[in-house]
């Protein structure tokens, strides 16, 4: 759903942009309060998790195909901020350095594919686990539902924004019919890759799952012919439990998928896509801007073989997000460990 450049006017483009970058402001802030020492490292992975899968165009329809969104993903893994953190640098490095999404289209993007899903699919997916029994099958199964209504969300978003600001005159009853009819079925797709990955984080590191935190059921014993709740266990020591076996399993999936398992995706245009050729919205799409990277369209230049074009863009892709992630990440949690240190010391000092 990547919306490139020439498709929005420049006011309503501008506009996003303001938006977007409100969103991020507010989410750096907020981010700051949810990563901790175990999700800071993994946030940054996540981000190349949803870069890599991105690249995995499934088939939906005829002639059509879509592509994981992320943001549900995102919000449930490492929070609601982080999430629309994680999003928001995914289509930066898609849009700078692969020429996929309108470096114009930024804000627009931004708006739409972080913004929107991770904001929807977090409130439903609260929402779920507050009415379904705590406990892991819960997790997975309020991960499909907010992901699949994620994405016809974005849909419904995106056509908004082009009746506002569309460049051609075009019919939104039909645009929109098109984009949510398609979109439904590219999320039922986002829902089965989200509650996979969800569900096999849950399984095997539950503390790293940000939507799992505080769920799970307490233990009881019968004592006097009544249940009683066992007491909790202190939690174990962050540093007796590493992150580093799951960071590297994380990257080497990425890797793989990215630079491998993508060869073998839908060559079909994407919802989107499809829409805007079957509709007429593509009549004024312009050129992006960075159309002769040496990475564009998801290849390296001048290396002839298909397979190994693609494959060690991807791989470059999943470096080049983890890095850049990774330090944003870091550089959050950094900041939230001074503040609190700061914090500290003045009420010490005012005692």
């Amino acid at each position: 759903m990547h919306v490139p450049d020439g498709f929005i006017n420049a006011p309503v483009s501008a506009a996003a942009g303001v938006v977007a970058a409100g969103a991020v402001a507010v989410s750096l802030r907020g981010a700051r309060r949810e990563l901790d020492e175990r999700t800071a490292p993994l946030a940054g992975l996540v981000a190349a998790f949803i870069f890599a899968v991105q690249m995995l165009n499934f088939p939906v329809a005829a002639g059509t195909s879509g592509h994981l969104l992320g943001g549900a993903l995102a919000a449930i893994l490492v929070g609601p901020y982080t999430g629309v953190l994680c999003v928001s640098v995914v289509l930066l490095m898609q849009g700078v350095l692969f020429a996929d999404g309108g470096l114009t289209a930024l804000g627009v993007n931004i708006t739409d594919m972080a913004i929107t899903t991770t904001v929807v699919a977090y409130l439903v997916f609260r929402g779920l686990v507050k009415v379904l029994p705590r406990g892991r099958r819960s997790i997975t199964a309020a991960s499909f539902v907010a992901a699949v209504l994620s994405v016809p969300a974005a849909a419904v978003v995106f056509t908004l924004i082009y009746a506002i600001g569309g460049t051609t005159d075009v019919s939104i009853g039909k645009v929109a019919t098109a984009m949510i009819g398609v979109h439904v079925l590219i999320g039922i797709g986002e829902a089965a890759i989200t509650a996979l990955t969800v569900g096999a984080v849950v399984a095997v590191r539950p503390d790293l799952v940000h939507g799992a935190r505080g769920l799970t059921q307490p233990l009881k014993l019968k004592v006097g012919g009544e249940l009683v709740d066992v007491p909790a266990a202190a939690p174990a020591p962050v540093a007796a439990r590493s992150h580093r076996k799951i960071w590297i399993t994380g990257l080497i999936t990425s890797l793989v998928l990215a630079g491998f398992v993508s060869f073998y995706a839908s060559a079909n245009p994407d919802g989107l896509e499809k829409v805007a050729h079957d509709k007429g919205i593509d009549q004024k799409a312009k050129e992006h801007a960075s159309a002769d990277s040496p990475l564009a369209d998801y290849g390296v230049k001048d290396v002839t073989d298909a397979r190994l074009s693609g494959g060690l863009a991807g791989i470059i892709g999943v470096g080049v997000t983890v890095v850049a992630g990774s330090g944003i990440f870091w550089a959050l949690r950094r900041r939230r460990t001074g503040d609190a240190a700061s914090t500290e010391v003045t009420a010490r000092e005012s005692v």
